[in-house]
């Protein structure tokens, strides 16, 4: 399996618009996130977590093929506001979409032209699968097992790919799913920034959580400029946890 983080920021992404910080003016390429997103390469097929603002400028970095399963952690505009982006894809079919009932309806109601019964030319040509945080489900051969997680007080969708676990948005994690989480090879997991925040983990929080999953690698993700300059924060972690970047690619075996 391959895994590239096609963005690791936040809703605003990195840098902040009208933001003169430190790790907004950066010239580290690590510290320029656009909202996250992972592309996953597994038994010959594509798989995407998110499908964010910036899915036009992710997709130019990678290989134009297929997009097996497009899988949907919720409904936030961050997270689903590229799908009309996805019409280049619709050349090699109907884009098949992964997600929960009501985010189902949140994007009928956001993208109504791509549902109509006579579509003009030029709309996305989307296939919506639910979902839910019960039951695994394949895409073309590829079995997915989603992990409910809380976004504060909406519940929310990671996933986990094999010995691979994407859990985006999190405050916190219901205890009857870790144990969809055990014997992880890598993890990857959101973590806001230091300071406390209603609806996501700190640092502090991710690093309690990564702890205690244990996988053989964890990445931190989803992150916001107050984090801080990524060559500075990388050295306060622990072995084997990392913070992921924007291009960055991981193997797993």
């Amino acid at each position: 399996m391959k895994v590239r983080f096609l963005g690791t920021g936040t809703s605003t992404g990195v840098p902040q618009i009208g933001c003169n910080c430190e790790v907004c003016t950066s010239d580290d390429h690590r510290d320029k996130r656009l909202r996250s997103s992972v592309r996953i390469e597994v038994d010959g097929k594509v798989l995407i977590i998110d499908c964010t603002p910036d899915f036009r400028k992710q997709m130019l970095g990678v290989p134009f093929v297929k997009i097996n399963g497009l899988l949907l952690t919720h409904e936030h505009y961050d997270h689903v506001s590229g799908i009309d982006d996805l019409r280049p894809f619709s050349r090699f079919g109907s884009v098949n979409l992964y997600m929960e009932n009501n985010l189902e309806n949140a994007i009928r109601e956001r993208l109504p032209y791509c549902f109509m019964p006579n579509k003009y030319g030029g709309v996305p040509d989307i296939s919506i699968n639910k979902i839910n945080e019960k039951d695994d489900f394949e895409v073309e051969g590829v079995k997915v097992t989603p992990i409910r997680v809380m976004h504060y007080k909406l519940p929310i969708l990671g996933f986990r790919v094999k010995d691979f676990a994407y859990l985006t948005d999190v405050k916190t994690i219901p205890e009857k799913e870790f144990e969809k989480l055990k014997g992880l090879d890598t993890l990857v997991i959101s973590a806001l920034r230091k300071k406390e925040h209603i609806s996501h983990q700190t640092l502090s929080d991710a690093l309690r959580v990564s702890k205690r999953i244990d996988a053989r690698k964890t990445y931190f993700s989803h992150m916001s400029h107050e984090m801080g300059l990524h060559a500075e924060i990388e050295k306060e972690l622990p072995q084997n946890t990392y913070f992921a970047y924007d291009g960055l690619e991981i193997e797993i075996f």
